[in-house]
């Protein structure tokens, strides 16, 4: 049972990608607790129909979807790749009733009018993950496609998938859901180590027999986020309600720190999805002398939309306190770059930052 099973590697969305070593007890422990968590499985008499869009290589296709569906034999639809005629015809035709999705596609779902041309009444409950949701975009989705539920999970490549799962009807549609069976977790003062109440903000600890048995080739890595009593240190920020919800705000090495301030750059994508002009947003923090870091916001806009930089600007800074103004500018993009699970690659975004000052401090380096 500790042999391995499967070697996935992990995103690679703050450094360079990891192979996570799963063993069999991981995998089935992790199935076994996604299916027998009361309220959570995703599966119930009215789903019946599975759509696998997400790649299957990845943590979330592999167990969440394709093991858990084989485990319980409901049929599942699969998509080489999104195509949006093809994956909403597929919804239409083969009468899905739970999605597995990740926030880029709800975003498609929720704003692009060709959705419109498509019957997808058959889709009851869906399932998001790979990166935090937020209340007010879940809610405008639930809202188009008059679906009975919206539900978030939160898991990683090196917890086997899923740790806590949303409840239907009972879970916040922008809560990550509550703790599976056979799971512990705990929110952690990254400063002091000592461990939060509920509503106390820290990182996220695990333990439980989905965590991974290490990194491949790399014990360094894994000694510095699995501790000796097996609490894995997940890197990312968040806090649980009383009620046990648990509300993932960011990941730790990705909070902007203006003047001593946090700003969660997931926050201000949240926001910025809502301004009607805005298909896409990616946030992050670019450097300055004086406070530290600036948020910077890139943005992809609608086709139609007219609008400038600045306007995006002003609307943010019309909603939020004054260090989470987006001092350090907008730039609009084509595109914002995305692992294929859907991740924001924000090093990505810090990367191109990186050398277009390179270039501003030495004109040379054009030549």
């Amino acid at each position: 049972m500790d042999d391995v099973a499967f070697l996935l590697y992990s995103s690679g969305t703050t450094g360079l990608p990891k192979g996570v070593m799963l063993t069999h007890r991981n995998i089935v422990s992790n199935t076994f607790n996604t299916l027998n968590t009361p309220g959570a499985a995703s599966f119930t008499p009215y789903v019946d129909c599975g759509l696998a869009v997400l790649p299957f290589y990845h943590v979330y296709g592999c167990v969440t979807i394709s093991l858990a569906s084989l485990k319980i034999g409901v049929k599942l639809v699969t998509l080489p790749q999104f195509e949006p005629e093809v994956f909403l015809k597929t919804i239409q035709d083969h009468k899905i009733t739970i999605g597995y999705l990740v926030p880029p596609l709800v975003v498609f779902l929720t704003k692009h009018p060709m959705v419109d041309n498509y019957d997808l009444s058959s889709l009851k409950d869906v399932m998001c993950g790979a990166a935090p949701l937020g209340g007010e975009l879940a809610a405008a989705f639930k809202k188009r496609l008059n679906l009975s539920y919206v539900r978030q999970g939160y898991g990683l490549t090196e917890t086997s998938s899923p740790l806590t799962v949303g409840k239907r009807g009972i879970t916040s549609p922008a809560s990550a859901g509550v703790l599976l069976i056979n799971t512990e977790a705990k929110i952690v003062d990254p400063l002091s180590g000592k461990s939060l109440p509920p509503g106390g903000q820290g990182e996220l600890w695990a333990r439980g027999p989905q965590i991974m048995k290490g990194y491949l080739k790399n014990p360094e890595a894994t000694a510095n986020c699995i501790d000796a009593e097996g609490w894995f240190h997940t890197g990312d920020i968040g806090y649980f309600a009383e009620d046990g919800q648990l509300f993932v705000v960011d990941r730790l090495k990705e909070l902007i720190k203006y003047k001593g301030s946090q700003v969660a750059p997931a926050e201000l994508e949240e926001l910025l999805l809502t301004n009607p002009a805005v298909a896409d947003a990616a946030v992050i923090g670019i450097p300055d002398e004086e406070a530290g870091e600036l948020p910077k916001a890139f943005v992809v806009l609608k086709g139609t939309e007219q609008v400038t930089e600045e306007d995006i600007a002003k609307f943010v800074a019309g909603k939020v306190a004054p260090q989470k103004k987006l001092r350090g500018g907008v730039e609009f993009l084509e595109t914002i770059p995305k692992s294929a699970s859907g991740k924001i690659l924000r090093r990505q975004l810090r990367d191109q930052e990186r050398k277009k000052r390179t270039k501003a401090k030495n004109p040379l380096s054009k030549l």
